[in-house]
């Protein structure tokens, strides 16, 4: 049986509007939900990343999955809109207070950048506007062999007629280069009407130019190996940053015991 997920549902303030989201959500029959907080630096003035709040007061009691019988999975996402280069800090300790790690580049150079380089879970294609751009082979494939995914998500179609020729033309393109490969398909759900069952979303994904078999990984194993990515990519970052501490502890050990000698040699008028 299979496992579904929706890895972007929209942050609410509102405690009653993000528990009917996940309520929702797991009556819909999705085992794990993604918080989504998005942030979109600018360069007028210096903007501080969100902190999720705590899950356990966010949302009261995590209702059970139909069909199942445990209760919803619930996990934290930070999604940055880079429209600069600088609006990425790869290593920054803010973004360890996510579970998933997303980035909406808003150039070609900068969605090359992000598909090569950038240590993140998720690249999400902009669905509210056509794309300033056309997607190229090299910097998808780049993604795919970093274990990097694609998100479409369909909230939007939902809510605007030009929203959804939007929606269908970038997805459909996307798929023309990445051959339906590491894609996911999201809600970016604001309340709880917009969201949609694992499989009315499968029904979906043939609009976007995926094979049946593509569009149920799109909401289930793809999603699960994002799970996957981001744990290995948190643990990896966690060794390089424990591995960096250790080393300036270190330093300033053998810094400290440098300076008490040599003060100790001054002081018996050695040297």
């Amino acid at each position: 049986m299979s496992v579904f997920m929706d890895l972007n549902v929209l942050f609410s303030a509102d405690r009653s509007r993000m528990q009917s989201l996940v309520e929702t959500a797991a009556h819909l029959g999705f085992s794990t939900v993604a918080i989504n907080y998005v942030f979109e630096p600018t360069t007028k003035k210096k903007q501080e990343v969100p902190s999720p709040v705590p899950i356990s007061e966010l949302i009261g009691q995590l209702p059970v999955v139909q069909g199942r019988s445990r209760p919803i999975k619930v996990l934290n996402r930070l999604t940055v809109v880079m429209s600069e280069a600088s609006h990425f800090r790869p290593n920054a300790t803010e973004y360890r207070a996510f579970d998933l790690l997303a980035i909406q580049p808003t150039t070609e150079k900068l969605f090359h950048t992000t598909c090569m380089l950038c240590d993140v879970d998720i690249i999400c294609i902009s669905v509210t506007e056509k794309l300033p751009f056309f997607f190229k082979r090299a910097p998808i494939n780049g993604a795919i062999d970093r274990g990097v995914v694609f998100e479409v998500s369909y909230a939007s179609a939902l809510r605007d007629s030009t929203m959804r020729r939007y929606t269908i033309a970038n997805a459909v393109c996307l798929m023309e280069s990445c051959k339906g490969k590491n894609v996911i398909v999201s809600s970016a759900a604001e309340k709880a009407l917009e969201l949609r069952g694992p499989y009315d979303i499968v029904n979906l994904g043939a609009l976007f130019g995926l094979s049946d078999a593509d569009s149920k990984e799109a909401v289930s194993s793809t999603c699960r190996a994002v799970l996957l990515h981001a744990e290995t990519r948190k643990t990896a970052s966690g060794i390089v940053y424990t591995r960096i501490s250790q080393q300036e502890a270190l330093q300033d050990c053998v810094g400290s015991r440098f300076f008490h000698i040599h003060e100790s040699d001054h002081s018996t008028g050695k040297g």
